[in-house]
């Protein structure tokens, strides 16, 4: 219900009060005598009471001009785009345009400027804009602005660019929100680009926040390192900062950034950090493995072979590997450790058991046209070679299967389906020769039947027929050889 105060005023107002009429105006402005805030509302009854002023000028009344000042203030305090398809919204856009061109007092100018700023060019009011295109076309009434007659919508956004430069250029209660839209206009390629190089250069916070807000990834992930104390040497006992970190952490990681998973796991290890979960942060440091983060790959590979004996998989150990191996890879010292742990190395064959006759099976498989061998023959010369490569023991040898002891990292010596007391052996894969070996004997052995090579005891038997006819024939051409080279 309203007061009496206001009805009072109201009632003024109505009889042509121009005093009452601004007062009226004044309480749709701040939700005075509890009065709903009404921009529309408060123009309306600025628009009456400037025009009873100017019927009182033209009657030679003396006492008005601060009352006309002051409706001018009161004017330029409205926001005009709130105030688009209403009654008096034709007053205030001339009104606007008034104060925004004459040479008066900045309380008056600046804010008509932003007001026009604000409606013609911030995107936020596209909607209006499209609206207010239209409005002018067909608008009946010309402008009493002479800058004005002649211009259409494009012209009017040309100088609200200029009002909102000499915004952001001077300084006024306007001059950051002028700044923050004439970012907010730039392509955001720039934008990013300027945003990012102020924080890199000078170490400009808000630029890193704003980058950060605008999308960009390498933000984000500053921002929530930053917020989280990575790059410090201090702990953050802060749980307020560390939600905040990965707020920011997860925008990142959800752009697919590694860094961010793993920071995010580590936020997630952190007593102080009220979200703290064991559980999250390994699946955090797994999707950061994932991604190709050398520390989390080192990390998920160390947490798979302490847990080695309590997984289920076919080979104790595969997996672990693979990871530390990756890590490895990326030159991370404890992986290297670890791995020589867990992968057996032999990436010099000349130091092999099998070297002398690997040689010679090298010689039969390139010249097995000439001597016309027989597949089984073929194939054990390739398990020969692979022994060489790899330091088979003769059952590993004989019994390995072929085609599927290469990995991407290793390869895995698994002879249990025939000798099951025979742990299997993880041996790292070192040498393009190795790896050349691998691929020649996986072709020849993919194209070939199973059975052909027998059980246990045939392959025992062939074996000692192929060494012996290996010897016979290839060691005195590879001695001559040996003889002839250079040393």
């Amino acid at each position: 219900m309203a007061s009496r105060e206001f009805l009072k005023i109201l009632s003024s107002a109505r009889l042509g009060d121009a005093s009452a009429q601004q007062k009226l105006a004044e309480a749709y402005l701040t939700g005075a005598f509890k009065t709903p805030v009404q921009p529309s509302n408060a123009l309306i009854w600025l628009e009456k009471s400037y025009l009873n002023l100017k019927n009182q000028e033209s009657e030679g009344v003396n006492s008005i001009k601060g009352y006309i000042d002051q409706l001018f203030a009161q004017i330029a305090r409205i926001p005009l785009a709130r105030t688009f398809n209403t009654a008096a919204f034709e007053f205030g856009w001339e009104s606007f345009w008034q104060l925004a061109e004459a040479k008066v007092d900045p309380k008056l100018t600046f804010p008509a400027k932003w007001q026009l700023v604000e409606l013609l060019i911030n995107p936020d009011n596209q909607e209006i804009q499209s609206q207010l295109m239209e409005w002018i076309k067909t608008r009946l009434t010309p402008s009493s602005n002479e800058k004005l007659l002649d211009l259409d919508f494009k012209g009017l956004q040309k100088i609200a660019q200029q009002y909102l430069k000499e915004l952001a250029d001077g300084h006024s209660e306007f001059t950051t929100q002028a700044k923050e839209l004439l970012i907010k206009l730039q392509p955001k390629n720039e934008v990013l680009s300027s945003l990012w190089s102020a924080w890199i250069e000078n170490q400009n916070e808000d630029a890193l926040v704003q980058a950060a807000e605008l999308g960009l990834t390498a933000a984000k992930l500053s921002l929530g390192l930053r917020l989280a104390q990575f790059e410090s040497d201090k702990v953050n006992k802060s749980n307020a900062s560390l939600k905040k970190a990965a707020h920011w952490l997860e925008l990142a990681a959800k752009d697919g950034d590694r860094d961010a998973w793993y920071a995010l796991g580590e936020i997630y290890r952190r007593p102080q950090f009220s979200g703290y979960s064991a559980a999250e942060s390994d699946r955090c440091f797994d999707r950061a493995a994932d991604l190709g983060h050398a520390q989390a790959q080192f990390r998920k590979g160390a947490n798979l072979w302490r847990k080695r004996e309590k997984m289920e998989e076919n080979v104790k150990g595969l997996q672990a590997s693979y990871w530390v191996w990756q890590a490895h890879q990326q030159g991370v010292p404890e992986a290297t450790n670890l791995l020589k742990k867990i992968l057996v190395s032999c990436p010099e064959p000349k130091k092999n058991d099998w070297f002398e006759l690997a040689q010679y099976a090298d010689q039969a498989i390139s010249r097995h046209a000439e001597h016309k061998l027989n597949e089984d023959w073929l194939l054990l010369c390739h398990r020969i070679i692979i022994a060489n490569q790899f330091n088979f023991s003769k059952a590993e040898l004989l019994l390995s299967e072929v085609g599927q002891l290469q990995h991407e990292h290793c390869v895995v010596v698994d002879i249990r389906w025939e000798l099951p007391k025979i742990l299997p052996r993880l041996i790292q894969i070192e040498t393009i020769q190795q790896r050349r070996a691998l691929l020649a004997a996986g072709k020849v052995f993919a194209g070939n039947d199973a059975e052909i090579e027998g059980n246990s005891r045939q392959r025992r038997y062939r074996f000692d027929q192929v060494t012996k006819w290996l010897r016979a024939t290839f060691s005195q051409s590879l001695k001559r050889q040996a003889d002839i080279e250079p040393a």
